[in-house]
This record gives C-alpha cells, sequence and structure tokens, in this order.
C-alpha cells in the first residue's frame, strides 16, 4: 500500500512540475517573489543571517528549497533537507510562507504610504511655519494695509480733548486739595508709616478722596521708613463695577484660570489642556496701593474674598485641569498653582455711605478717615484755582455763583471748564487757529448761566435763612452720603370739627419713621403747652416730599406743632436736629458734623442738637452758634418761649365754636 501511494505521489509531482527541471525552475520562480517582497539586498542579508546562503546558490534542489524555507520561514534551525518525493510538501509549505509575506508586504507598503504622505504634509507646514517666522524676524508680519491702520491708531492717540483739561485742573499735590487738612493729615499718619494701615475714606462726592490717595503715596514713597518702594503701584478700581462671577470664570480684582476647553487659554496652553490663571487686580497692586471707589457697592461674596486675601496676602489658583505631573507645565503656571500669586498690598477704599452700612468684617480691619463737606468759601477757592492754571480771569460774581450751585469740587472745577469753553465761543469766534489773539479769556456770569441752564443745575442749598419769625415752620437739618441739608417742616392747626375728635395728617412719602414723630410730638404738647391735639385738626407737612429715614427730625416737628397751637411764631434762623421721645426728651442722632455744615450753607445763626451730640460737634465750624438740649424746655428756652404757655386763641375759637 506504502510503495503504491509514493508512486502516485511522484506522478501527481511529474504531471505538476514535468520533473526535476521545471522543480528548479518553479524553485527559481519562488526566489524571484521573495527577492521582489523583500528585495534582493535584503533576501541576501537575510540568507547570511539564516546560514542559508550557500545552500541558495547551490545546484542540488533539496539544498535550494531548504534555503527558501528557511528564508520565507526566518528559522534557523530547519536543517532537514526534502526527499524528492516530498517536494510538493515543502513546496506548498513555501507557497503559503510567501502569499502571507506578500500579503503583509502589501499592507505596509499602504501604510508606509499614508506615513509618508502625512509627512510630505507635515514638512510643508512646517517649511511654511518656518518661512513665516523668518519674515517676521525680517520684516514682520506687516503689510501696507495693517501698516496703515497702525498709522492712524498712533494719530489718534496723540489726539487730546477734555481728557487734558481735567488732568490740567486736577490738584498736582496735597497742597493744592482745598478743605480736607485734617484728612489729609489723618491718612498720612495712617499709610506713610513703618507699618501702614488699610484705610476707608469716607466723604460726599467730589471732595477728593481719590486724588488724595493716590497723592498720599507718592509722598509716602519718599519717605525712607515706609516700606513702599519707588515704583510701588497704585492700582485704582470701582467697586460699583466689580461683581462676584459664581462660575469663576473670571474675576478682575482677585484673579481667575482660564480652562482650555471653556474659556480658551493661549494657543499653546489651550493645545497642550493646559489651564492658565490670569492675575487679579490685587497682585498687580502688590507692594503698592489698590484703590476701590463706591466700596460700599461691591458684592457681598466679593467682600468676603477680599477679606481672605487681606488676611493671607496671597491668592491662590484651583483647576481641576491642572495636572502637577505634567512635565509641559511651564514654571510659572505651576508655581502659581502650587505657592500662589502675592497679594501684599494697602487697601484703601472711599464710599459715599455711612460707615453704618458698610460690611462689619472690612470696617474691623481698616483705619477710617472722613473728608468733610467742603462750604462755599472753599468751592470759591476751588474756583479761583481752577481759573488760573486754565490761565482765565473770572468776573467778579462768577465764583460765587458757580458755589451756589454746587458744594462738590470736581462739579465746580467742571463748570469752569464748560464755562470756559462758551467764552472761547463768544470772544472768539470769528478768529482762526494762525491768528489767535492771545488775550486772556473773562468767564461772565452769562457763561456760568449758560452752563447751568443747559445742564439743569439747581441751587444746592434752596432754604436758606432769612431774618424775622414765622408760625408753624421749622428748619430740620438731615444728611444723606455724608451730604447734610435742609428740611423745612410746617405745621397748620384748625378746630376739630367735632369735639374731641380731631385728626393728623402728615404726608406718606416722608416715611414711617417721621410719623412716629409726629405722634410723639403729639404726645409730648399735650403734656407742655397745656393744649389737646385732640381737639385740632392738624396738617404736618416735610415740603418737597423727601423721605426721612430716621427720626432726627422729631424735635422739629414738635416745634412746628407747638408753633401752630400756640400761634407762637418761630426765628427763621434757626435749625435743629434731634429725636424726640414721648416723655419730652431729645435723644442724639447721626451726622451732626454735616448737619452743621448744611447750616452754616444756609446761613443759620443758631443751631440746636442733643446734649448726648455735644462730643460730635466739631468746635472749628465758624460763623454759627450752636447750642446743646436735652429736653424740649431747654430748646424752647433757647428760642426764648415760655415752656408752659396759656391757651391760644386757636381754643378759644373752638371752645366759642363748641357752645353755638
Amino acid at each position: 500500500m506504502a510503495q503504491g501511494a509514493d508512486q502516485a505521489y511522484v506522478a501527481r509531482f511529474r504531471r505538476k512540475y514535468g520533473g526535476d527541471d521545471g522543480v528548479r525552475r518553479y524553485v527559481g520562480a519562488l526566489y524571484e517573489v521573495l527577492a521582489t517582497t523583500i528585495g534582493s539586498d535584503k533576501m541576501v542579508l537575510r540568507a547570511g543571517k539564516l546560514n542559508a546562503l550557500k545552500m541558495m546558490r547551490s545546484n542540488l534542489i533539496p539544498e535550494r528549497i531548504l534555503a527558501l524555507q528557511r528564508l520565507v520561514f526566518e528559522d534557523p534551525t530547519l536543517d532537514r533537507l526534502p526527499q524528492p518525493g516530498k517536494y510538493l510538501d515543502a513546496i506548498a509549505e513555501i507557497e503559503d510562507g510567501l502569499a502571507n509575506l506578500v500579503a503583509q508586504r502589501t499592507v505596509e507598503e499602504k501604510i508606509e504610504s499614508k506615513v509618508n504622505l502625512k509627512m510630505a504634509e507635515r514638512h510643508q507646514e512646517y517649511l511654511k511655519d518656518l518661512k513665516l517666522e523668518a519674515i517676521r524676524e525680517d520684516g514682520g508680519p506687516e503689510t501696507p494695509a495693517t501698516q496703515k491702520k497702525l498709522e492712524e491708531l498712533v494719530a489718534l492717540d496723540g489726539r487730546k480733548l477734555s481728557a487734558s483739561a481735567l488732568q490740567l485742573l486736577r490738584p498736582a499735590s496735597l497742597g493744592d486739595v482745598v478743605g480736607q487738612k485734617s484728612a489729609i493729615g489723618s491718612l498720612l499718619a495712617k499709610i506713610s508709616s513703618p507699618f501702614p494701615q488699610h484705610v476707608i475714606l469716607y466723604g460726599p462726592p467730589g471732595v477728593g478722596k481719590t486724588t488724595v490717595a493716590r497723592l498720599a503715596l507718592e509722598v509716602a514713597k519718599t519717605r525712607g521708613y515706609t516700606p513702599f518702594a519707588a515704583d510701588a503701584p497704585f492700582v485704582e478700581a470701582s467697586g460699583a463695577t466689580l461683581r462676584w462671577d459664581p462660575r469663576e470664570t473670571t474675576n478682575p480684582l482677585l484673579g481667575s484660570v482660564h480652562d482650555p476647553i471653556y474659556q480658551g487659554s493661549r494657543r499653546e496652553f489651550a493645545e497642550g489642556g493646559i489651564p492658565e490663571p490670569k492675575l487679579g487686580l490685587v497682585t498687580k497692586a502688590h507692594g503698592g496701593v489698590l484703590f476701590i471707589d463706591e466700596l460700599g457697592e461691591m458684592d457681598a461674596v466679593l467682600q468676603t474674598k477680599l477679606l481672605k486675601v487681606l488676611e493671607d496676602k496671597r491668592f491662590t489658583f484651583e483647576s481641576s485641569y491642572y495636572d502637577p505631573t505634567d512635565p509641559s507645565v511651564p514654571a510659572y503656571v505651576k508655581k502659581l498653582f502650587d505657592d500662589g500669586a502675592p497679594a501684599d498690598f494697602i487697601l484703601i477704599g472711599a464710599t459715599t455711605r455711612d460707615p453704618s452700612e458698610i460690611d462689619p468684617a472690612i470696617r474691623s480691619r481698616c483705619a477710617e478717615v472722613f473728608f468733610e463737606p467742603l462750604t462755599e468759601s472753599q468751592i470759591r477757592e476751588i474756583v479761583l484755582g481752577a481759573a488760573k492754571r486754565l490761565g482765565v480771569k473770572l468776573a467778579r460774581r462768577v465764583p460765587d455763583l458757580i458755589a451756589s450751585y454746587t458744594i462738590e469740587g470736581r462739579k465746580a472745577v467742571q463748570i469752569v471748564a464748560d464755562a470756559h469753553g462758551h467764552a472761547l465761543f463768544r470772544e472768539r469766534a470769528g478768529t482762526v487757529k494762525a491768528g489767535t489773539s492771545q488775550k486772556p479769556i473773562t468767564i461772565v456770569e452769562d457763561d456760568v448761566t449758560t452752563v447751568v441752564q443747559t445742564g439743569r443745575l439747581v441751587p444746592h442749598t434752596p432754604v436758606r435763612a432769612r431774618r424775622g419769625r414765622e408760625i408753624g415752620k421749622t428748619y430740620g437739618l438731615a444728611v444723606a452720603h455724608h451730604v447734610g441739608s435742609i428740611i423745612e417742616v410746617e405745621a397748620v392747626a384748625f378746630p376739630a370739627h367735632e369735639a374731641r375728635k380731631g385728626s393728623v395728617r402728615f404726608n406718606d412719602t416722608a416715611g414711617s419713621m417721621a410719623k412716629d414723630s409726629v405722634f410723639n410730638a403729639t404726645s409730648v404738647i399735650r403734656a407742655v403747652a397745656s393744649v389737646d391735639p385732640q381737639d385740632f385738626d392738624l396738617h404736618v407737612n416735610v415740603v418737597g416730599g423727601g423721605n426721612i429715614d430716621g427720626p432726627s427730625a422729631g424735635l422739629a416737628v414738635f416745634l412746628a406743632l407747638y408753633s401752630a397751637l400756640t400761634r407762637t411764631p418761630l426765628p427763621r434762623d434757626v435749625s435743629l436736629t434731634g429725636e424726640l421721645s414721648i416723655a419730652g426728651k431729645v435723644r442724639p442722632v447721626g451726622g451732626i458734623v454735616e448737619k452743621l455744615y448744611a447750616a452754616r450753607q444756609a446761613g443759620m445763626r443758631l443751631v440746636l442738637v442733643p446734649l448726648e451730640n455735644a462730643r460730635d460737634v466739631d468746635r472749628s465750624i465758624g460763623g454759627i452758634e450752636i447750642v446743646t438740649v436735652s429736653t424740649v424746655h431747654d430748646a424752647l428756652e433757647a428760642l426764648g418761649i415760655a415752656p408752659l404757655a396759656p391757651p391760644m386763641p386757636l381754643r378759644r375759637v373752638r371752645a366759642a365754636s363748641a357752645r353755638r
């Protein structure tokens, strides 16, 4: 059986290859396929490595087949020469191996082709970047169009309009600031020190808080014992525009992190997925002063964050994208995330709000300095100084006219600048630039009047003291945003239509606390004047309809009602303030200094203030008499009125009416 099978195998072999010569030619063809697939040089190197080079060049078919097996399968351990009867099996294995090798080589060629294509594209991009870089180094990215735009921007920067005038009129030294000698000295004591303090500046608008803060730092730099360097920064911000972003995507005050996906870091950071920290104003102010105007308008959460920075003197950054082990993170980014940004500065906040409206936590960390309201004489001084800086003359009544319309130094300077423009237009409207006259401009009253009318300005103190007396009218004192004002309170009394059924009317817009003052006053009048308010219809009015947010009008309401009920005229050059209790006591109130300034502005001769406010009275305020009172009896005595007045004609009229 075995011999028959061998004979059949040989017969099949001869039919396929045609004898030994056919086998030899077929094996040679397989060598050519292998050389084509892996390359002739590589095939020779492989044959030498596999110890098949000698057999590959042999004339014996078994050795050539064995060498081909080693080359195709890369196996040097193959050492059995195929027998003539087994050529067919060996060649079949070689054919399968060559087929796999050709298929693998085809796939590799395709991949290599794609790789080469990509490499060529990258190479072209790289060359393009190199060319652009070379162009930038040689001539930059500028084109005629971009160069023209740059020239336009430079030309625009060279033009200055009103900003230059405002800079010219701004005080250049602390000595130029009018009316704030005490506040300046206090601020310098706190800033120009080896241990400078955080400070809050209180005061009405336009009195020089920002200017004084900036100039105080310049003075502190010149003192050798202060920690401020010559280049210490003064960074200015407005609390009204600083808002807390709960997403923490941006925070110009403290700083923020621009994540590479949502906010977009710089290109090199975004491509590497690196978050980019953005420094805030607290870091830019490091070593200097951070000035926040309108501190009371800041968001409450942001104030809390600012307190943390004041304590730590450093602001830390956080980001879920930050990987401290990433070797591509720049050193400065790593330092900001690991150590935080330095923020050791002195905070100077300015506000027009009352101290009670400022966050107590911030107040506890800051010294407090109060700027005084400006008087009319100080406004006149500011006006004269502004005219001197502008090089213009003023008509005799111009300073007084401007001072009657504003108590803000900044506003007074603006009126001077505007009036100067009107005067220029009036005097030199027909001149040309080449022949402009050098004669000084004179600002006259009509120029100021034009500014006032176009700006819809009204006198800052519409109520003025007058000689004489008047029944049923008093002048109370109020304060809002550190600015005092006069409140006219008037009262009238009529016999009630029905006995013991009198009524009290009071304008609701004045507020609930003012209405309580009216009811307190009626109770005190019944005890003091021997007059029962229930026998009368009373009407109390606050002229102008303002909202009185506080009880300080109590004494003024009492005197107005007392005057109306007893027909006692009151002086028109006396103003007063104080809370009234139902026992007739005059209780202390706030804002005494500002109220005294308002009384002096209005030309009042006498001011009545609560006895408990005596320590708050600024005795340096001249031109006005100040009397402290503790009860309504003291107030009546100060006005020369007997506290226990007999029934007046109004009461007799009511009684006669009742008899009828």
